[in-house]
């Protein structure tokens, strides 16, 4: 049985992530302490699981949670990959495939749910793209001289993750909405 409530732990914490994006910019960009931001990161890391884990252990999961969870993580990658930018150009490119993947998936998503009512949470493939892109964050936060090859090669396995993942994701709703009109 689906929880209605939104007031939920998972809920919170999701929120509570939103939340610390602010400050881990401004410890970023204004501090330039990235071993605090690192930090933040990781907090931000540690209650995405945990609010996963309770959302599942203690029946806790909700429609809204299916949102707010992978937006509360879009936005994490999206912010922190936009203050590396500062620093590390060649971001824009896997930048720019999560920006371009998760309008097409919240668009096919919206129209998804109007004709199944059904939300859809994360699969595989999107879990493997978002720890590598996660890796690769922490990695060029914490290594504040990283060489440029490796920084080069962890851009590249981890835009390619992302471009696999949106492909068998918009394969998986275009399936879903063609049973649908078949149906």
């Amino acid at each position: 049985m689906r929880n209605k409530n939104i007031f939920t732990i998972p809920n919170i914490l999701s929120m509570f992530r939103l939340l610390l994006l602010p400050v881990i910019v401004y410890m970023y960009i204004n501090q330039k302490d990235y071993v605090l931001t690192g930090i933040l990161l990781v907090i931000s890391g540690l209650t995405d699981l945990l609010d996963g884990y309770i959302a599942r252990t203690f029946n806790m999961m909700s429609d809204l949670g299916k949102i707010l969870d992978p937006v509360a993580d879009k936005a994490t990658q999206a912010v922190v990959l936009l203050c590396l930018m500062t620093r590390f150009r060649w971001l824009v490119i896997p930048f720019i495939c999560i920006l371009i993947k998760e309008l097409f998936m919240s668009c096919i998503g919206m129209v998804v749910i109007k004709k199944t009512g059904e939300v859809n949470g994360a699969v595989w493939h999107g879990k493997v793209a978002t720890c590598m892109l996660d890796f690769m964050i922490i990695v060029h936060i914490v290594f504040y001289n990283i060489s440029y090859t490796f920084s080069i090669v962890l851009t590249i396995i981890s835009t390619l993750l992302i471009l696999l993942s949106f492909y068998l994701y918009a394969k998986e709703n275009i399936n879903i909405l063609k049973r649908g009109c078949n149906g």
